[in-house]
């Protein structure tokens, strides 16, 4: 494979929802982050499985904490697709969550959210993979957020 651009733009073909997924640093600070990985990878037990770049400034976080929240985006939740996928400071400023009690931010208005205690990490060339164990999950009856080729796919 030499055109890494080129093998980006046929993987985005395939349509996928769009998640962010949230945890604390040690001072139970909320980070977050844009994702298109995620799958349920298993219901006895409950698994989900997603990845996150090596080079990701979050990913010591998410490593340490070891817990984690999966908010999987409504298709009223673009503009949280573009706050969580761009580097600032505080992504959390003007966006409405709450935090648990395991202290994991929760994006309201969400088509479904899975707390998440990490099952196993292993790498996966430039990512690092996430299993985790669903410890706790929540849905509604609001459509997703859906992409492909890089754009939104309206409902």
């Amino acid at each position: 494979m030499e055109n890494t651009n080129d093998l980006r733009k046929a993987m985005g073909c395939f349509a996928t929802g769009v998640a962010i997924i949230t945890t604390s640093d040690e001072q139970f600070e909320p980070i977050g982050v844009t994702i298109n990985s995620f799958t349920s990878l298993s219901l006895e037990p409950p698994l989900i499985m997603w990845g996150l770049s090596k080079k990701a400034p979050s990913l010591d976080a998410f490593k340490y904490r070891r817990l984690f929240e999966v908010n999987i985006l409504s298709s009223e939740q673009e503009e949280l697709l573009k706050i969580f996928s761009t580097p600032s400071e505080n992504k959390f400023l003007n966006v409405q969550w709450d935090m648990s009690e395991k202290k994991l931010p929760k994006i309201r208005g969400c088509i479904a959210n899975f707390e998440c205690v990490v099952h196993s990490i292993f790498p996966g060339g430039d990512h690092e993979i996430f299993v985790g164990n669903v410890t706790d999950y929540s849905h509604t009856d609001l459509k997703p957020l859906v992409l492909s080729k890089g754009k939104v796919i309206s409902n």
